[in-house]
């Protein structure tokens, strides 16, 4: 699929600020007044800016508003809806937090709740695809919610809480690659089966189906280097969770905790770069791309 900044922009930012407002609406930190401010001001400029960057992805962003008419079978309308409602509850927390200094638990635990819930339902836009292999399967919901969590507790300065998720999302970053590789070839998704044309013999493409890029070779179809991709992952697998871990190690100050979090972004745009570029859509099989 073709790695589009604007997608991986969304997924990224907003992951984590939805997973620092998580944290935030579990009270972790528990600060009141302009401390709780600026925790509350940069979840909601990640997580904004990062809804506001999938806009420009759209053919038609002023059309955007329409995504909310389809929450009865599409999971971008369910996102939609599920991220206003975390940012309304949330900021309704926050506000009481802020300027009246008050912790009012069961409303931060229903903004958690709601948080953790819209990075469920990115994931699952995604997930749902069984045209592309690779995304089609319980561990990615798993890797965009471990990602968050696991971001959102080293912004929320959740240190021991931070460790631990860190290893878990490498984890299950690690799981998604391994099981991702041999995708294609498990889904049994073959040209013969495409065309319905197996059981008379090995159909091959005589000619491709266009002469010049079209929107499904734009837009489905983007082939990365093997040796490429494995250099990537190395770099995303250190940026983003060996090198904070050894950070986190060391005795704590605010210039290491911030190195911390900009490693961890780093890496986090690498591996989401990567979630595109490896993902192979089987529209490819019509161009000879697979």
């Amino acid at each position: 699929m073709h790695p589009a900044p604007s997608v991986i922009l969304f997924t990224t930012l907003s992951g984590l600020g939805f997973g620092l407002l998580a944290f935030l609406g579990l009270g972790m930190p528990g600060s009141t007044g302009w401390v709780a401010f600026a925790f509350f001001a940069i979840a909601y400029g990640l997580a904004v800016g990062g809804l506001l960057a999938s806009t420009f992805h759209l053919g038609h962003p002023e059309r955007a508003l329409k995504a909310f008419t389809q929450w009865r079978s599409s999971w971008l309308s369910r996102e939609a809806w599920v991220s206003v409602a975390a940012l309304l509850v949330m900021g309704l927390y926050g506000a009481g937090r802020v300027f009246l200094g008050a912790h009012w638990a069961p409303l931060g635990l229903l903004g958690a709740a709601l948080s953790l819930a819209t990075v469920l339902t990115t994931s699952m836009i995604y997930t749902q695809l069984k045209t592309v292999p690779r995304w089609n399967t319980a561990l990615t919901p798993i890797l965009f919610l471990t990602f968050s969590l696991a971001g959102g507790a080293l912004l929320a300065g959740q240190i021991d809480i931070a460790r631990v998720l860190l290893a878990v999302a490498a984890a299950a970053q690690l799981a998604w690659w391994v099981r991702g590789d041999g995708a294609f070839e498990k889904s049994g998704t073959t040209l013969a089966s495409a065309t319905g044309l197996g059981p008379i013999g090995t159909p091959r493409a005589f000619e491709p189906p266009h002469t010049g890029p079209n929107y499904l070779t734009r837009e489905m179809i983007f082939v990365v280097g093997r040796a490429h991709a494995k250099l990537l992952r190395l770099v995303a697998a250190i940026l983003a969770f060996a090198a904070p871990l050894v950070l986190l190690s060391l005795p704590f100050s605010h210039g290491l905790a911030a190195l911390a979090v900009l490693g961890h972004l780093a890496g986090v745009f690498v591996s989401r770069w990567l979630f595109f570029a490896e993902a192979e859509h089987v529209v490819g099989l019509y161009y000879g791309k697979r």
